[in-house]
């Protein structure tokens, strides 16, 4: 049993939710008791969600050495490039933030995963990007 307590245009209601089964609720307004029926919505079907494909381990088998000598620092999650901490050229290390992105209402520092010279930016500032989207390459 929950009670609520609503004001609709100046006017007091006390509202009593007693019993619901299925669509049916047994509700007492203001001490009037309401058979309520509710709709009942079409039962929604689940969202793809699209991740992008991951490369098959095979690629990097057949070519280790293009594999490690040019990696993408990868979105962790989706959201907006608020900064960009490097510019192409530059030298990084392992774990200096690179990028910071806004995602769930906070920055997140994004870091590079390993030595190396910054090859090239794939984003700018402002851009929306997607989980696993490549944010710069490191070479």
């Amino acid at each position: 049993m929950k009670e609520y307590k609503y004001k609709i245009n100046g006017n007091p209601y006390n509202v009593v939710i007693k019993d619901v089964e299925g669509n049916l609720a047994q509700v007492e307004v203001n001490g009037t008791l309401y058979k309520v029926e509710m709709e009942t919505p079409p039962p929604a079907a689940p969202k793809p969600v699209n991740r992008p494909a991951a490369a098959p381990k095979t690629a990097t088998v057949a070519a280790p050495k293009a594999a490690a000598s040019k990696a993408g620092v990868k979105s962790p999650l989706p959201g907006v490039i608020l900064d960009i901490k490097v510019k192409e050229g530059d030298e990084v290390k392992k774990g200096q933030t690179v990028i910071i992105l806004e995602a769930m209402k906070m920055e997140n520092n994004i870091n590079a995963d390993r030595d190396g010279k910054i090859a090239s930016i794939k984003v700018k500032t402002g851009d929306s990007v997607l989980e696993g989207t490549d944010l710069v390459i490191i070479e």
